[in-house]
């Protein structure tokens, strides 16, 4: 039994698709060992480089513990983007140390292509113009919206 707590317990999860989530339990190293006990710049470097998109939120995808959280997810899902979450309530450590890695000082946070993003307001801000859907054309990943459109030029409308 406590075999099967731990397991819903783990902090990671990696979601693949907007429309069928699987869940791969993925713990805080790049090589799937056991977690690090403290996380270093390098440690951070690997996470964020695990994914073109990685999140690091309060809670996961989803049961998003803040609002902000809860906001990215949902501009994510919208986009049908897969990606990396970090549950940073899983580790105080890990939640200083994004922070630091960032210098940016509000959860969530968000990288593409291992570069920092920014946090919800900025994910908003970039939604909202379009030029989200261009940040993940350029690692490669195509929007569900623009599939939905049927349109290759989302700033092409907004003229």
């Amino acid at each position: 039994m406590a075999g099967l707590i731990r397991q819903f317990l783990k902090p990671n999860l990696v979601y693949r698709s907007s429309s069928i989530y699987t869940q791969t339990h993925r713990l805080f190293s790049a090589e799937g060992n056991a977690p690090p006990q403290t996380f270093n710049k390098e440690v951070i470097q690997k996470l964020v480089n695990l994914n073109k998109v990685v999140v690091f939120m309060k809670g996961n995808p989803e049961a998003p513990r803040c609002g902000f959280s809860n906001a990215v997810v949902q501009i994510l899902r919208m986009h049908g983007v897969q990606y990396d979450a970090h549950d940073v309530l899983q580790s105080d450590e890990l939640r200083e140390k994004i922070k630091e890695f960032s210098d940016w000082p509000t959860i969530p946070q968000v990288f593409i292509n291992g570069e920092f993003v920014g946090g919800c307001d900025i994910m908003l801000q970039m939604h909202q113009s379009g030029d989200l859907i261009e940040e993940l054309k350029k690692v490669g990943i195509e929007s569900e919206l623009l599939k939905e459109a049927g349109n290759t030029d989302p700033k092409k409308d907004q003229k």
